[in-house]
């Protein structure tokens, strides 16, 4: 590029409004989010008995915890933007999801007979888990990377596994209000999976395109 004409880029960039980048990924998230749900609703939609089961501690561990752990993804994520950020400085927002789905494990273990613990942790949909969280997570995951382009990420597969855990969690949070499966042990073994692997699918991706 000739001198003249990056000038000429500097300028354009000059007049166009900024907009941090905390706001371009929430943005990208609500717009990701706003897919699945209408894709949910047109899908699977929410169970049933729903009203019945919203103040059951169960239920809401299921939300909750993608919730936090959405949340948590959501700040390491816009810290991982950033060449200084190492994994280990933000190793401990990242264990909040597994500590509580842990905790939750823990619990479930000690209020139910030993011998419900296999039929609770396989659970009914387990198929349904498996496909429906990845799926719900597909445009959010490549808004987060349109966004993610712009910042200079130390270890980009890295950046782009935590990517893939914000999308995976806010599809799971809403995929949780159709599934009947309330269990921890269900949670831990299936949606954790099935988050997973939009983890691994974010950090193959931002292998490629988050490199600079």
């Amino acid at each position: 590029m000739k001198t003249d004409e990056l000038i000429r880029a500097l300028a354009e960039d000059g007049r166009q409004p900024f907009v941090s980048l905390p706001l371009r990924l929430a943005g990208a998230m609500a717009a990701g989010g706003a897919f699945a749900a209408i894709l949910f609703l047109l899908t699977l939609g929410t169970r049933p008995d729903l009203a019945e089961v919203l103040g059951a501690w169960r239920f809401v561990f299921k939300v909750f915890v993608p919730v936090a752990s959405f949340l948590a993804a959501f700040w390491v994520c816009l810290k991982l933007t950033r060449p200084d950020c190492e994994v280990r400085d933000v190793l401990p927002v990242l264990l909040l999801g597994p500590m509580l789905a842990l905790a939750g494990v823990a619990t479930e273990l000690t209020l139910t007979p030993v011998s419900t613990w296999g039929a609770r942790a396989l659970g009914r949909y387990s198929g349904t888990c498996l496909v429906a969280i990845p799926s719900l997570s597909a445009v959010s995951l490549v808004a987060a990377f349109v966004v993610l382009k712009r910042g200079a990420p130390r270890s980009p597969a890295i950046a782009g596994a935590v990517a893939g855990l914000l999308s995976g969690t806010l599809s799971a949070s809403i995929y949780a209000t159709h599934c009947p499966d309330d269990s921890p042990l269900f949670f831990a073994l299936w949606y954790v999976t099935a988050i997973g692997l939009v983890a691994l699918a974010g950090a193959a991706i931002g292998h490629r395109v988050l490199r600079w």
